[in-house]
């Protein structure tokens, strides 16, 4: 099993806060220089990155002890799941035959104004004709695909932060 010391636990932590700061930078960069707006699914997958990056800043911070790694890898591995659940909506989404892909919806602004949140959450899943365009590629993957690598990553870094022996030196 490997070994995670204090040190180098922090390390880690900066290192997820930054990769968090550096996403949500080029999200903005797409929106607002590159023009593309964001759909529900999209605005759902930046909470779950600013979630991870605020959390893994405060372990960045407080460093906790073995304990509290654990709590810390479990709550990343909880967040990342979430992101990647959305992430994997929006993929399923974008391969569907184009027969079959939901038409577009309101905006979620306008959404979380008229209606209750458990009703907002249900129509943002169901997803829309917004959700499942693809504006942009790298490497022939989407922004949507490459954000499920992403997730699957973080996922996997809070599982090996919940696992790893710590040493108190």
């Amino acid at each position: 099993m490997p070994l995670l010391t204090p040190s180098i636990a922090r390390r880690c932590y900066l290192f997820a806060t930054l990769v968090a700061i550096a996403l949500i930078a080029v999200a903005l960069y797409f929106q607002y220089v590159m023009k593309l707006e964001p759909c529900p699914l999209c605005i759902f997958q930046r909470v779950a990155v600013i979630a991870i990056g605020i959390w893994m800043g405060v372990a960045a911070i407080v460093n906790p002890a073995a304990w509290g790694r654990r709590v810390v890898g479990i709550v990343t591995a909880l967040l990342a799941l979430a992101g990647g659940v959305v992430a994997g909506r929006q993929v399923w989404l974008q391969h569907l035959p184009e027969d079959q892909v939901p038409s577009c919806g309101p905006g979620l602004d306008y959404m979380l104004e008229i209606f209750p949140m458990r009703k907002v959450l249900d129509l943002v899943f169901r997803g829309s004709g917004e959700c499942a365009e693809v504006h942009w590629t790298f490497l022939s993957m989407s922004i949507a695909e490459w954000m499920l690598v992403i997730f699957t990553g973080i996922l996997l870094f809070g599982i090996f932060i919940t696992v790893a022996r710590t040493r108190t030196t």
